[in-house]
């Protein structure tokens, strides 16, 4: 045997085509589980980087499209064929095949069989026996012997075969269109060198000739963000690490963006007016598209896929939280741009990343409480001179949390990190200027003596003498100049440098005392400095400071000394859409149907055969098989038996 034939054999045995269709489904399993064409960072900070370098490798963050998974389809596509190519033909010969010839002899050494003797004349029972095999669906040929005796062979749920047949076309349609879909072209370009994968975050204009892919190319899955007023003619396809830029034959533009949410405040439903703007159309096209409802257009699918933000304008009041600035500077921006604050080496660079209107969340303290809306945040991060990056997401109202109402701010360095929040106590007026103006004060040694003074009127008897008032005014004085320097971490420090270990425990308890009786003294001085009247000693005013000398604290583990909280917005939305061009979608919608027609075929339809054997003398030979003996198949060759003696024998 040559080569070539052994090779044939291989091919187009249905072993190696087995072996190959369970490689694929592993493949697709995996393809299936590991979420395919996310951002490599996120890969990397799932698996770590010695197996983000091993996947990669292996090409599993874009299984269908790889070259491993491509080139099984085309060995599928080969030895499913050859297979057709093998056994059809006999198939085909055995679907119109009655077996006419078979003898006397083979028919008594079936092992479903049985003779009868007729009580009618030859042509008669010829006659009785060619309507029991019509009404029962066989279809039949007979066959004159020399002997003067008769064969009726039949046979019925033939087309069962054609289950094989339509299952393995099935296999290579589906294949060959994956294989269009799977953009065997652009590979081979790649292969050559023809086409690279841009990874710079440059303007779509600047992508080089390389990067790019014509308005013919065969198959592409790319997605394009629009703004509400903005049109493009290009769209983006994920590639590995980058991408590459989709050339449309049309431009769409994005007319108007509407959302609907249900009470809660999660998103209902979203649409998207679009006009398709092509030369070869005598007036742009105008269409509104929502989930599963797209728009095809010149064999572009477009699909209502997300939604984003579009660019939402801000608007700030920051405020410098380790300073002694009672007062907050406006600052205005825009989501995807960039606001420079602040001047010289200490200037920092504000870069806008996300808007988000409604935000779903369950505040209650076990979990269990209903998740409702919370109101608006922001993501942001602020670069320093040096180019390092902290991430933050504020949000624009207070939240309950414990039953008290705070504005949150969530802090990270970097994003493989957990977000870790500070807490800002909102006034009685559910603002933040009350906490800014006791921190402002707090953080104002020249106010500290003020600070100091009034507290000692009311923490001092009056007949306490001179020198007593002024060491206690004193100590609060040094007290709150270190808790001005680092928060609670610093009056720690404090009481390890000048207690003794025994008595520390007591000092510390004592310090605080201080502080927090110190910090209500501020609080007024704050008041009154914004012109406003003094607060009553009550409960809710204790629980205040206390949360804000916590939050004032934490301010020295926030990260920058600048807090953002945003006090308006002008929201812009954009409709993200996802264009297909699938060459090969149909191919695999005719190929599942066949599979489904096949597998039916190959399942449902029995083919069985009947021969009936009538000799002269009177006696009549009965023998029946099935591709499948099972008992399905006995009870009928039984019924087929007891129905047969009836009639003849009658």
């Amino acid at each position: 045997m040559t080569n070539s034939k052994r090779l044939y054999e291989l091919l187009s045995s249905m072993r190696f085509a087995v072996s190959v269709l369970t490689v694929l489904g592993i493949a697709s399993i995996i393809g299936t589980v590991l979420k395919q064409n996310e951002p490599y960072a996120n890969y990397v900070i799932q698996f770590g980087q010695f197996w983000f370098d091993m996947f990669e490798m292996m090409g599993l963050y874009d299984v269908y499209h790889s070259a491993w998974f491509l080139v099984i389809l085309v060995f599928l596509v080969a030895s499913t064929s050859l297979c057709i190519y093998r056994n059809t033909p006999l198939m085909l010969k055995e679907l119109r095949a009655y077996r006419e010839h078979v003898t006397e002899k083979s028919l008594r050494a079936f092992s479903h069989q049985h003779e009868y003797t007729s009580t009618q004349n030859f042509d008669q029972t010829k006659q009785d026996l060619s309507h029991f095999l019509k009404a029962r669906g066989f279809r039949f040929r007979t066959v004159k012997h020399k002997d003067g005796s008769e064969l009726i062979a039949a046979k019925a749920g033939s087309y069962q075969r054609l289950g094989y047949i339509f299952t393995h076309a099935a296999i290579v349609i589906i294949c060959v269109g994956g294989l269009m879909d799977g953009n065997v072209p652009l590979k081979i370009e790649e292969l050559f060198g023809n086409k690279t994968v841009e990874s710079r975050d440059i303007p779509a204009s600047e992508v080089p000739k390389k990067s790019r892919l014509s308005v013919s190319n065969l198959s592409f899955r790319a997605n394009m963000t629009l703004p509400e007023g903005a049109s493009a003619d290009v769209a983006f396809q994920r590639v590995r690490d980058g991408y590459m830029v989709q050339e449309l034959p049309f431009s769409i533009a994005l007319t108007d963006f509407r959302i609907e949410h249900y009470p809660t405040g999660q998103p209902k439903s979203f649409e998207s007016d679009l006009v398709i703007i092509d030369p070869d159309l005598k007036e742009p096209l105008k269409q509104t598209i929502s989930v599963n409802h797209p728009l095809i257009y010149k064999g572009i699918a477009i699909y209502q896929s997300d939604f984003q933000d579009g660019g939402t304008h801000l608007n700030f009041d920051v405020w410098g939280i380790l300073s002694s600035a009672s007062k907050s500077i406006p600052l205005a921006g825009n989501i995807f741009g960039k606001t420079m604050f602040g001047e010289g080496d200490g200037a920092l660079q504000l870069e806008f990343i996300d808007f988000r209107k409604f935000n779903i969340l369950n505040l209650s303290p076990d979990g269990k409480g209903k998740p409702h809306n919370v109101g608006p945040n922001v993501t942001f991060k602020v670069r320093d001179s040096a180019g390092q990056a902290k991430e933050y997401v504020n949000y624009m109202q207070p939240l309950q949390l414990d039953g008290k109402y705070y504005f949150v701010s969530g802090m990270r360095s970097t994003p493989q990190e957990e977000f870790k929040y500070l807490r800002v106590p909102a006034d009685s007026n559910f603002e933040i200027q009350g906490f800014m103006r006791t921190r402002a004060v707090l953080f104002n040694k020249g106010l500290h003596q003020e600070v100091a003074r009034r507290f000692a009127l009311k923490a001092l008897k009056p007949t306490d003498d001179l020198v007593v008032k002024q060491k206690f005014e004193a100590s609060v004085v040094q007290l709150l100049g270190a808790f001005a320097d680092g928060g609670f971490a610093e009056i720690a420090k404090l009481i390890d440098a000048s207690v003794p270990q025994a008595q520390r425990e007591a000092a510390a308890q004592t310090y605080i005392k201080i502080i927090t009786g110190a910090a209500f003294e501020a609080y007024q001085v704050g008041q009154e400095r914004a012109g406003i009247k003094n607060a009553k000693v009550d409960e809710s005013t204790q629980t205040f400071l206390q949360d804000s000398l916590n939050a004032i604290s934490d301010l020295f583990f926030y990260g920058e000394p600048i807090y953002l909280q945003m006090t308006k917005f002008e929201q812009r939305e954009a409709s993200g859409l996802q264009l297909t061009r699938s060459p090969g979608k149909n191919l695999v919608y005719l190929g599942s149907v066949l599979l489904v027609l096949g597998i039916f075929a190959m399942i449902y339809i029995r083919e069985r055969r009947i021969w009936l054997l009538i000799k002269p003398e009177k006696s009549v030979l009965f023998a029946m098989s099935a591709n499948r003996k099972n008992r399905d198949f006995e009870i009928e060759f039984n019924r087929y038996q007891g129905q047969l003696s009836a009639l003849l024998q009658r």
